[in-house]
């Protein structure tokens, strides 16, 4: 029926444009307040902590005191020197960054919550806090965890053999180094949770603005001793997740032992000086790169030494080597380079932990590559296309110096493509004219490829303790003939409601408004690890698929009884199962049957389960930029914006640019707005929104889309993951178009965000050096 490719409206977003979606912060009604007292310091003992000396009736206080008993969350490695350190629930003893909670204290209204934590006695001992790389790495640095010596948490090293050999006979080694920022994924609805405990059975029910409740619910079980069975978590519409709420946070074993201990109800709704200061960061991170160049610009080898700062303790279940790791294992891109060498180390400071943020370490080692090619075609004297053009990966399947294997992809294709929509020799004209009368433009491409929709080998390579990424789908036809598809994955804005009714409405031949899709809750969908890592449509549209089919498999042996034909002549379309003489029954009258007159069936069962587990696959892209800089204020308008986008079968375009574009703006903001920064004792000086800047429309240019569709051998349904695309080109290609810009006064751009402090600093010191 050909529903795949159709850009259809969202199924999910009526109720929110009315007003009328879920959130946690609507499920809280009768249940008790809850506010946490956060450490004011980086690194310390603490002294002493005792509640309110007058606390009212029904408020209560929790402590590590109160909790003790209580595991500790320890996310494991089993690979790459992995040192592990366990985070406290509450801590008793020590505090490791500003804003990990310590305490809390449950009232009737959040005013009497907020005065009561402020009443807390507590007293700390400070002690001096390691807060930067540099100052982690000291030779005498103190240790932020005894377990890890040297605050090296992880630590990854590869060397080709010949690697010391090419690049001593390279006619060209071109050396960068580059810094990416700290970031806050800063969803528009901050962390929530409401725990309601269930006087008739003993069961909590956690409602929770989560990304994986399947793991959060095991994680917490696992902390607090109870049987997972007594958990139940819910995540309702989540307002943004950008894995940021992936982790198993302390703040929700803590409403889950209040709800056991006090037979009751207790909800957190975090506020924005939380989330920015307590929730996890991400990107903070620092690269030297080597690529040795050939003197047609031949990319020969590539060396890159990766340090990233991962906070003060490791996310669950992704641990702190996420970030390294992955820029260890996936720096070439799509480039062709055998002779590779990376160590990548993960670096323990006292500061916000860190976790996933949508794209992860690529937007960072995508700039620093893109950087990397832009700064060898200047040195060796090419055009930046042709040095991209000339080491893309062009024959498939092509494994990487690190053992992946790039599927069917369009590498070279998308930047030809983006270069022919670009008109290149009109904008060198113009750029020239611009700068006759003082006006710096510039243009900036980034080719990359994204690794998506991998299962359970992807995550066992990396050792984890917590080994993610199968999806299990069980579906049913019901007796009014509505398909109801319950899923693990658990989505959080991305419209894969819509999406997977798509594909599961092809199969059986139905309209996708007849079909129901379940997720989020615990109780109600089968075992499944969220949505992350742009996997939910691969990964769960696979599972949907397969089990789409088992379900028609038994819809076209129901319907051989009916219309006295043989299965294999049934065919399924416009909602009826037709015979090849022609007689038909409609599927919600089958349905019918089936379940209310079951004696006139061999088999009346109308459900399957299904499950998917891949390799993975590749999408791939080139982002295109072109911005005015201007040199009095170091100010930055991106003038066009231009993606051209691969990432297979495009199940719903609609969706599938709602996706880039929300890509592309958080991949502004990485490059232009947004940084946490710490003062040097550890406290963060941009708690508000007034100091952290994400960006609003008024910096966000039209997004300019085009599609090629390489269909992947390597995913069941054709289709490769797009979710993160688009925060990952972004930074490299205005990073590129801002050094192009900027070319008169010799500038690169080796750091992100480019504010305009920043710019004007290197347009100074280019001055003051000529």
């Amino acid at each position: 029926m050909n529903w795949v490719g159709r850009s259809l409206r969202r199924f999910e977003d009526p109720a929110l444009l009315r007003g009328e979606g879920r959130f946690t912060a609507d499920t809280t009604s009768g249940a008790l307040v809850v506010r946490f007292l956060r450490s004011p310091i980086a690194n310390g003992r603490i002294v002493s902590l005792r509640p309110p000396a007058e606390m009212p009736p029904g408020a209560v206080f929790v402590s590590a005191t109160e909790m003790a008993g209580t595991a500790t969350i320890k996310p494991m490695l089993h690979r790459f020197a992995y040192r592990a350190v366990e985070q406290p629930v509450l801590p008793g003893d020590r505090v490791h960054f500003v804003g990990q909670a310590i305490a809390a204290i449950a009232a009737a209204t959040a005013e009497l919550a907020e005065d009561l934590v402020e009443a807390i006695e507590v007293e700390y001992e400070v002690e001096p806090a390691v807060v930067g790389l540099d100052a982690a790495l000291l030779p005498d640095a103190a240790p932020v965890h005894g377990a890890a010596p040297g605050n090296v948490a992880v630590e990854g090293v590869l060397r080709s053999p010949d690697c010391e050999t090419v690049f001593a006979a390279a006619p060209h080694v071109v050396e960068l180094a580059i810094l990416s920022r700290r970031q806050n994924a800063t969803p528009m609805e901050a962390r929530a949770g409401c725990a309601q405990y269930d006087r008739a059975t003993g069961r909590i029910r956690l409602t929770a603005s989560v990304q994986m409740p399947h793991m959060l619910r095991t994680g917490i079980a696992e902390l607090l001793g109870m049987a997972e069975s007594d958990l139940q978590v819910v995540a309702p519409d989540v307002g943004g997740g950008f894995g940021q709420k992936m982790a198993l946070f302390p703040e929700y074993a803590v409403l889950v032992w209040l709800a056991r201990r006090h037979r009751g109800a207790f909800a957190w709704i975090e506020d924005r000086n939380e989330n920015l200061i307590a929730s996890a960061h991400s990107r903070d991170q620092r690269h030297v790169l080597r690529g040795a160049f050939d003197a047609d610009g031949t990319l020969l080898g590539l060396e890159a030494e990766i340090l990233a700062n991962v906070g003060a303790f490791s996310a669950y279940p992704t641990t702190c080597g996420v970030e390294p790791l992955m820029a260890f294992a996936e720096y070439p891109g799509p480039y062709k380079v055998q002779a590779y060498s990376a160590r990548a180390r993960g670096v323990l400071t006292h500061t916000c932990p860190m976790a996933p943020y949508r794209g992860v370490s690529r937007p960072v080692i995508t700039f620093g590559l893109e950087r990397l090619m832009d700064q060898a075609a200047k040195a060796i004297g090419i055009d930046p296309v042709a040095i991209r053009r000339r080491n893309l990966v062009d024959s498939f399947p092509y494994q990487t110096a690190t053992g992946l294997t790039l599927d069917d992809a369009s590498y070279v294709e998308t930047l030809d493509d983006a270069v022919a929509l670009l008109d290149i020799p009109a904008f060198r004209a113009r750029q020239a004219a611009a700068r006759t009368e003082g006006r710096f433009i510039g243009l900036g491409l980034a080719v990359f490829n994204e690794r998506t929709g991998y299962g359970t080998p992807a995550f066992a390579a990396r050792g984890m303790g917590i080994v993610p990424g199968y999806e299990v789908v069980d579906i049913a036809m019901t007796p009014g003939g509505e398909i109801e598809l319950r899923i693990g994955a658990s989505p959080h804005g991305q419209g894969l409601r819509t999406t997977l009714a798509q594909i599961v409405a092809d199969r059986l031949g139905v309209s996708p408004d007849v079909i129901r899709v379940i997720h989020g809750d615990t109780d109600r969908t089968p075992y499944g690890w969220g949505s992350f890592a742009s996997r939910a449509t691969v990964i769960s549209g696979g599972a949907c698929r397969t089990a789409a089919d088992k379900l028609a498999v038994r819809l076209r042996a129901a319907a051989a009884t009916v219309l006295q034909a043989k299965a294999e002549e049934i065919t399924l379309r416009d909602g009826q199962a037709v015979a090849a003489s022609g007689s038909s029954v409609a599927l919600a009258a089958l349905a019918k049957q089936v379940h209310q007159r079951s004696d006139l069936f061999d088999d009346f069962n109308l459900a399957e389960t299904a499950a998917y587990d891949p390799g993975g696959t590749f999408s791939n892209a080139c982002h295109a930029a072109i911005v005015e800089v201007d040199a009095e204020t170091g100010l930055v308008r991106i003038e066009r914006y231009l993606v051209v986008e691969d990432a297979g079968r495009i199940i719903n375009p609609l969706i599938a640019d709602g996706q880039v574009r929300g890509g592309v703006a958080q991949g502004i903001a990485n490059a232009l707005f947004e940084e946490i920064v710490y003062a040097e004792d550890g406290n963060i000086l941009t708690g508000t929104l007034a100091d952290y800047t994400p960006p609003t429309c008024a910096e966000i240019p039209t997004i300019e889309i085009h599609h090629r569709e390489t269909i992947s051998p390597a995913t069941l349904t054709g289709a490769k993951g797009l979710g993160e695309g688009g925060s990952i080109g972004a930074p490299a290609a205005i990073a590129n178009a801002i050094s192009d810009a900027l070319a008169p006064f010799g500038i690169e751009i080796t750091e992100i965000p480019a504010t305009p402090p920043r710019i004007r600093a290197l347009i100074r010191a280019a001055e003051a050096a000529r």
